[in-house]
Formats: structure tokens, C-alpha cells, sequence
């Protein structure tokens, strides 16, 4: 489909070869640049890193040739039964479910909350290739949510208009009046390294290295981020969209030890293109371990078909990267969809910072 989609622009493309890429040093270790000023303009931006795609770098990558072979169904993530049954009650500790893609509903104790909300059956374009994980319907009314950012993917407008309009929504600056619009009026927009209370919760959003755009929202216009979500008890990281950046060394060194990261190991090929906005596999246990995480989540992957690489390759490369770093296999919790796994009681030694 995609060579079928790019045909009618081949006329005028000249020199698509994908250019010569080669991975970038890993950036020094600046903390002071993940607190500079990000606003200029109307416009957000990253402050240590500037987005490094040209204009028509989306047309090579469209044209280019493939390197992996996709002509074979993929083997998408097993799916579990689970009829979302269990979020009405109480849970004893805590447990995470993966809705799919990048989004996965917390319980911890008496709360729920849900990261980048999606029920939705395309994301823009690209189908959803498993159903969800969880119905909808199951969502509680005192529910709470955190949004990452505005790309197709992670914010889907049917998702927002169908989740109970008494939830809370947690989002980055420019957010607020396009919730409203659609009914969910509890919105608290926030700035990076901003915090607001939510009952037992502490949710701070922080920086990511990534981007926005949508139809009615221009580029850079609202802000992108990532979220730590502190009950006091437990704390989880969810990175959303991003690129490596040292951003995850200051927040393993601010807010460590991190009960669980939930981070991104799918959308990463071709590197050259999508190296800035989104981690790979091998980038993502980098995070990990940045972090000074108890648990890894992998997420964003094995949903929705947006890149190069075959829609079920994202975990085969992790458990490659992790034994290649000499790494602990038995911290990575590759969930199956609609898979309820419940967060261990941490160690007296996990607690030693």
C-alpha cells in the first residue's frame, strides 16, 4: 500500500535514497537545558535539541525503499479476555492492564487512571489491528487520565467523547479548551516540571523529546510531554512519545526509584528519520535504567502499523538489546493485550536509593 500511496509523487521526487545515518553520540548530560524556556512565539520547542527533519524528509521516507519484508500477517499480540470488571473494586496493591498501544489503565488501591486514552478503530489513517483491551465501558466515572500529546495515536477524539464526562484530564499547555469542546470539563493544563494534586496523587508532567500537530492545531502550537504519577506509596513513569534524551537521567536522579515505566518500543524505523521521536528498543532500556526503575512496561507497540518495522519485531529486538546489555530479562513485562499484571511489593533493597 505504501509504494501504491507514494506512486503518484515519484514524477516530482528527485534523490529519495534515505540519506546516510549514523547513531549521534549520546548527549552529554546537561540538566540545566531540560529547565530553560521552551516557548517562543506561539511555538514550543525543545531547548537542548532542535528537530532535526527537513522539509521533505517525510516525502524520502515515504518513497523509500523498505528494508524489511512485510509481505507476511504479523503476529499480533495475544489477547486476553477481560471484561474491565475488576476496575470497579479494589485493588489490594496495585495492577496494570494494556488496553494496546500506548494505552495502559492503572488500579492502584482505590483508583484508576489511564495513560494516552484509546478505544478508537483508526488512529488518522492506520487501522487498529487488535481490539481493545478492556471496553470502554468499564472505565470508572472517578477515573483520572494523563494525555502526552496531540498526534493521532495518543489523543483520539471518539475515546474522549465516550469516557465519562466526570473523569479528570491531565494535559500539557494548550489542551484545556479542546476537552471542553468535547464534553470532559475537569481538564488541568500543566508546563513541564509543574505539579497539581489529585486526591493521594502527585502528577507532574515533565519533558519529552518529541513534537505536535494535528488538524486544528499547528505545529508545536500545544506543548508534548511525559508524566510521573506519585501516590505517595507507588511511582509510575509514563513517557508517552519521545527520542533518547538525558531527561531520563534527571528524572531517575530527581524522582528515583521509579516503581514502573511504561515506555515506548515501537514507531522507530528507519533511524535516521525517526531516531529524534521515538526511542527503539535498545534506546528504551537505556531509559530504563536511566530511570532507576523497578519494572519496565513495554508499550507502543503491536496496535497500529505507523512505521517500517513489522508491527510484532518491537520485542524480539528488546529481549536482543537487554541480553546484549548484559541486562535482567525478568524486569521487562511484555503484557498481552487486555493482560491485568500486578505491580510486586518492592524489596527493603529496592527502596535503597
Amino acid at each position: 500500500m505504501r509504494r501504491a500511496l507514494a506512486a503518484p509523487f515519484l514524477l516530482v521526487a528527485v534523490g529519495c535514497s534515505p540519506p546516510a545515518w549514523t547513531p549521534p553520540a549520546p548527549p552529554a548530560f546537561d540538566p540545566t537545558t531540560l529547565y530553560a524556556p521552551h516557548e517562543r512565539d506561539g511555538r514550543f520547542f525543545t531547548p537542548w535539541a532542535a528537530f532535526p527533519v527537513r522539509f521533505g524528509d517525510g516525502l524520502r521516507w515515504w518513497l523509500s525503499r523498505n528494508p524489511y519484508d512485510k509481505s507476511k500477517t504479523p503476529e499480533a499480540p495475544r489477547v486476553v479476555a477481560n471484561d474491565g470488571t475488576s476496575l470497579a473494586g479494589r485493588e489490594a496493591s496495585a495492577s496494570v492492564t494494556w488496553v494496546g498501544h500506548a494505552t495502559l489503565a492503572v488500579h492502584d488501591d482505590d483508583d484508576v487512571f489511564l495513560t494516552d486514552p484509546h478505544w478508537g478503530k483508526r488512529a488518522f489513517w492506520p487501522r487498529r489491528q487488535v481490539p481493545p483491551g478492556i471496553p470502554i465501558e468499564a472505565v470508572p466515572d472517578d477515573a483520572f487520565a494523563v494525555i502526552s500529546h496531540n498526534h493521532y495515536d495518543h489523543l483520539d477524539e471518539w475515546t474522549v467523547e465516550h469516557l465519562p464526562p466526570t473523569m479528570t484530564w491531565f494535559v500539557p499547555l494548550g489542551y484545556a479548551e479542546w476537552f471542553r469542546d468535547r464534553g470532559q470539563e475537569n481538564v488541568v493544563e500543566l508546563d513541564w516540571w509543574q505539579s497539581a494534586q489529585h486526591g493521594r496523587w502527585t502528577v507532574t508532567c515533565l519533558p519529552s523529546q518529541h513534537w505536535t500537530r494535528r488538524v486544528g492545531m499547528g505545529h508545536n502550537e500545544v506543548l508534548w510531554c511525559s508524566w510521573l504519577i506519585d501516590s505517595g506509596e507507588r511511582r509510575y513513569y509514563f513517557a508517552g512519545d519521545t527520542g533518547y534524551f538525558h531527561g531520563f537521567k534527571e528524572f531517575g536522579r530527581r524522582y528515583g526509584p521509579i516503581d514502573v515505566a511504561m515506555l515506548p518500543i515501537g514507531a522507530y524505523e528507519p533511524r535516521w528519520f525517526m531516531h529524534y521521536q521515538h526511542v527503539d528498543p535498545a534506546d528504551a532500556w537505556r531509559a530504563f535504567q536511566d530511570l532507576d526503575a523497578r519494572w519496565m512496561l513495554p508499550m507502543h507497540w503491536g496496535t497500529f502499523d505507523l512505521t517500517d518495522e513489522p508491527l510484532d519485531l518491537p520485542p524480539r529486538e528488546l529481549r536482543e538489546a537487554v541480553e546484549a546489555a548484559g541486562g535482567d530479562q525478568e524486569r521487562v513485562r511484555v503484557l498481552d493485550i487486555g493482560e491485568r499484571w500486578h505491580v510486586p511489593e518492592p524489596e527493603v533493597a529496592d527502596r535503597i536509593p
